[in-house]
């Protein structure tokens, strides 16, 4: 009876498909957060009979094989990039990106990550950072005498120095777009490298053709659908249940033979 190790394999999945609803539900409110979907497939089956086998010298064929499945195994959590709502928050330098496309982020060890998270502060030097304090690519720096920080849609930034009417622009911000975003490995800290999987980024800029717009005073938020959670964390319990119960049951069943003499 495979039974057991069958069940064994669904109550596997069913724990790794609730650690992903955990860690959405915790992430409800995390800026620039995108959900995660565990995915599963099946494992290799058992073939008793093949279908087409023939069935008598007259040439009759199963219709049908017997093919028993050994279970299930996870293969991967997709990553759901859908756009969050934006929340106004009047920082002037809270930036949501509409649409497609990363910030980019220079870190302390000379690489470079990417992050949807666009709530930025200004270092004791006057750099655009994160609140960990990495510098945005391309870096920017704010002068100390500044009145009011603008950045238009298309990722312009300017200053207002002084009592001058006019601004000064500072820089231009650039967005990172991925061919396969979900392809992208999520480190923590708000942030994605590139892989393999997700290609190599292009760098552009805010407002071309299918990259996102820049919208200052906003912060995107996270993408988790909470009611949506609470559902499919209902509905792993009652599957993880039903493995168990398929244990249970296989067990009972194997002891009902051992007891036949």
């Amino acid at each position: 009876m495979k039974a057991l190790g069958i069940a064994a394999t669904g109550m596997l999945a069913q724990q790794t498909n609730v650690d992903v609803i955990a860690n959405n539900i915790a992430n409800a409110n995390t800026t620039g957060f995108k959900s995660g979907r565990a995915a599963f497939q099946d494992l290799i089956y058992q073939s008793v009979h093949s279908e087409g086998a023939l069935t008598s010298t007259e040439g009759t064929a199963r219709p049908v094989g017997m093919n028993v499945g050994l279970g299930v195994q996870s293969v991967g959590v997709v990553r759901l990039n859908t756009q969050g709502g934006l929340s106004q928050t009047e920082n002037e330098l809270d930036m949501a990106i509409e649409g497609k496309g990363f910030f980019v982020i220079n870190r302390p060890d000379g690489t470079q990550a990417y992050t949807r998270a666009g709530s930025f502060q200004v270092s004791s030097e006057g750099q655009i950072v994160t609140l960990d304090g990495y510098e945005i690519d391309p870096g920017i720096t704010i002068p100390d005498n500044s009145t009011k920080i603008e950045i238009n849609s298309e990722g312009v930034v300017m200053a207002y120095v002084d009592s001058d009417p006019e601004p000064v622009e500072l820089g231009q911000m650039t967005m990172a777009i991925f061919l396969n975003e979900a392809g992208m490995k999520p480190i923590g800290n708000n942030m994605l490298e590139e892989t393999t999987a997700s290609g190599e980024p292009t760098l552009t800029t805010p407002g071309e053709a299918g990259v996102g717009i820049i919208r200052q005073g906003y912060l995107e938020n996270s993408n988790v659908n909470i009611i949506q959670q609470i559902t499919d964390l209902i509905s792993a319990q009652r599957a993880y249940e039903m493995n168990s119960k398929a244990i249970e049951t296989a067990d009972q069943m194997l002891s009902t033979a051992n007891e036949i003499k």
